[in-house]
């Protein structure tokens, strides 16, 4: 798998969208219930989530609404495991016209899966989700940004089973997830069984240094001026920039798991304020799916 490391390095900075456009970024939401995050995997096995309260709908509808105030739309990657528990969350999503992806089937990281379960898991979550909505699945992004260096076989993998776009390559060096050679703007991947566009999650660039300001928790503590600026830089670009929300962010009373403080602190910290973060960010920027950059990009190749 050497070639398509060295591929994602070589392409990384090459194909920023060209053309002179009207500014918009990706909206995007990974759709997922509050306890089926990666750092409660040691506090909520898998064997009990099926008996855990669920609050993904609610929360899922709180966030389209807030979307249609705006005129805004976006891309919506769903957990198989969500999808055939909730099919008709997932049709409404569409019949609202945003676009639905996948994020695999049970929120497994890429780093714990070999390469035949991970087959799995894309073609399994894509299966259900297409079923449901009747349309063609494109994208996926990869459970807590794990596909990192070292595990190239599984954007082949993503080619193979048919996906156009990925948006897992986090540009950023963190414990436990990024790709610090991929490209900070939508690009071109040259892998073994053929092209993948990736859409990276939005950084800021400070003293030579990716700084995260995609959303999630970088929305939920830090300053938002810390996004607004990302997203400011990436239009002076004429990138779109890609940031993402969790529905069980913009949750505050969600029911409280007992997790050592770190990660309740990273887990619980600055819900109460999501919800007007997004606001300000949905009425001071235009957003667009994922789907809308990559019939650009296919359109100007």
């Amino acid at each position: 798998m050497a070639t398509l490391a060295h591929h994602v390095v070589g392409a990384a900075p090459a194909e920023p969208v060209p053309e002179p456009l009207p500014a918009y970024h990706h909206f995007t939401v990974d759709v997922e219930e509050y306890f089926q995050v990666s750092a409660f995997e040691k506090f909520v096995p898998r064997s009990e989530w099926a008996s855990m309260p669920s609050r993904v709908v609610a929360q899922t509808h709180e966030l389209l609404e807030m979307l249609a105030r705006h005129g805004a739309s976006g891309t919506f990657f769903v957990l198989g495991w969500i999808a055939r528990r909730h099919p008709e969350l997932v049709l409404e999503i569409a019949r609202q016209g945003h676009e639905v992806a996948s994020h695999g089937w049970d929120h497994a990281r890429v780093t714990t899966l070999t390469p035949d379960a991970f087959r799995v898991s894309v073609r399994r979550s894509k299966d259900i989700l297409e079923s449901i909505t009747g349309a063609r699945v494109l994208g996926f992004r990869a459970p807590s940004f794990s596909i990192v260096p070292g595990l190239e076989w599984a954007l082949d993998i993503l080619v193979q089973e048919g996906y156009a776009y990925d948006s897992s390559l986090f540009p950023v060096r963190r414990r436990g997830y990024g790709y610090p050679s991929g490209g900070r703007d939508p690009y071109w991947l040259d892998c073994p069984s053929g092209t993948l566009i990736q859409m990276p999650p939005v950084t800021l660039r400070r003293a030579g240094v990716n700084l995260p300001a995609a959303g999630g928790g970088y929305l939920r503590l830090l300053p938002p001026a810390l996004m607004h600026a990302a997203l400011a830089k990436s239009e002076e670009r004429n990138a779109p920039a890609t940031i993402y929300i969790h529905p069980w962010e913009i949750d505050a009373a969600q029911p409280r798991i007992d997790v050592p403080w770190p990660v309740a602190m990273r887990h619980y910290g600055g819900l109460r304020r999501t919800a007007q973060r997004l606001e300000n960010l949905l009425s001071t920027y235009t957003f667009l799916p994922v789907s809308h950059t990559l019939a650009r990009m296919i359109g100007q190749r």
